[in-house]
C-alpha cells in the first residue's frame, strides 16, 4: 500500500519529534567552517550537515537556491545529497518555492516528486500567488506517488505583509490558503492526524495579526502541517513553541538552520540533540 507523505511525516515525527534541520549552504557558512565557495566547499559543507541531521532528527530542508548559485555542477551535488538522503529514514522537505501553471507546473512536478523526479525528495515548498488553483495537478500527483507540499500561507519577511494579510470578504490571504488546505486534507488524508499538504508558516509571525489567530484556539484545527521557519537566529525559541502555535503545536515542523550549522560540523551535532531535546521538552508542557 502506497505511504502518503503525511504518513512518512507522523512517523518521523513519533521517532525523532519535531525538529526539522535546514541545510543552506550559503557563502558566509561555507567561509566559516572553513571552506571555499565553490562546488568541493557545497559538496563537504552538504554532506557534513547530512551526516549530523542522521539519526538525530526525522527531517531535513535544503535550501535550493544555495545549490542553484554553483549552476550545474551545484545541482548535480543537490541531486547526489537527495539520492543520499533516501538511503536513511529521514523525511525530505526541498525548499525550492516553485510557482507556476499548466504544464510548466507540471513540469515542476516531475523535477521534485515525480516518480522519475532527479532531485528526489518527499515535499516540495510552493508558491500559491498564481492561485491556489494552480497546484491542484501537483497536489494530484502528490496523491498518487505519496509525496507532499508546504504552500507559502504567511511568511515573515516584511515585503509579503502587504498581499499575504489583505483580505477578500473579511479573510486574509493567509487565511484563504490555510482554509483550501484544510478542504484538500480533508478530503485526501483519510482521516490521518497529519495531513500531506501542509503551510508555510513564519515562526516569528503574530497569528492574530494575520488572520490565523484560530490557530491558538484550543482545539486541533485540522489536519494540515505547518512548516515554521525562524527558530533560532531569526529570534523565535522552541522553548515558546506553545505560546507560538498554541494547541497546533502539534502540527508544527520547527525548522532551524543557522542556530545549528554556524557552530560547525564538529559541534553541529550535540547542538542538534539539544535542540532535539529542548523543543520536546517545550512540547510535553
Amino acid at each position: 500500500m502506497l505511504s502518503s507523505f503525511g504518513a512518512k511525516l507522523e512517523l518521523a515525527f513519533a521517532k525523532y519529534g519535531q525538529l526539522c534541520v535546514g541545510i543552506d549552504p550559503h557563502e558566509s557558512l561555507l567561509a566559516s567552517w572553513g571552506l571555499t565557495d565553490n562546488v568541493d566547499g557545497l559538496r563537504s559543507f552538504a554532506f557534513k550537515s547530512l551526516e549530523s541531521a542522521t539519526g538525530r532528527v526525522g527531517i531535513i530542508k535544503p535550501q535550493v537556491s544555495f545549490f542553484e548559485r554553483h549552476g550545474a555542477k551545484g545541482f548535480a551535488v543537490l541531486e547526489e545529497l537527495a539520492k543520499a538522503a533516501a538511503q536513511t529514514d529521514l523525511v525530505v522537505i526541498m525548499d525550492a518555492k516553485r510557482g507556476d501553471i499548466g504544464t510548466t507546473m507540471a513540469a515542476y512536478g516531475d523535477a521534485w516528486i515525480g516518480d522519475n523526479a532527479p532531485f528526489t525528495c518527499d515535499a516540495l515548498t510552493v508558491s500559491p500567488y498564481l492561485g491556489f488553483d494552480s497546484l491542484l495537478g501537483v497536489i494530484e500527483q502528490c496523491n498518487q506517488v505519496g509525496t507532499g507540499l508546504f504552500v507559502l500561507a504567511a511568511t515573515s519577511n516584511p515585503e509579503g505583509a502587504e498581499l499575504q494579510r489583505a483580505q477578500i470578504a473579511g479573510e486574509s490571504i493567509s487565511a484563504q490558503i490555510w482554509r483550501k488546505l484544510q478542504e484538500v486534507n480533508d478530503a485526501s488524508s483519510s482521516g490521518q492526524r497529519i495531513g500531506s499538504f501542509g503551510a508555510v508558516v513564519g515562526a516569528t509571525l503574530d497569528l492574530n495579526s494575520i488572520g490565523l489567530e484560530k490557530l491558538l484556539e484550543g482545539q486541533k484545527v485540522s489536519a494540515t502541517p505547518i512548516l515554521a521557519p525562524g527558530f533560532g537566529a531569526q529570534g523565535a525559541q522552541l522553548a515558546d513553541t506553545r505560546k507560538l502555535f498554541g494547541s497546533a503545536a502539534e502540527q508544527v515542523i520547527h525548522s532551524v538552520s543557522r542556530s545549528v550549522l554556524a557552530a560547525g560540523s564538529t559541534e553541529m551535532p550535540s547542538l542538534i540533540e539539544r535542540s532535539t531535546l529542548e523543543l520536546a521538552e517545550a512540547l510535553n508542557v
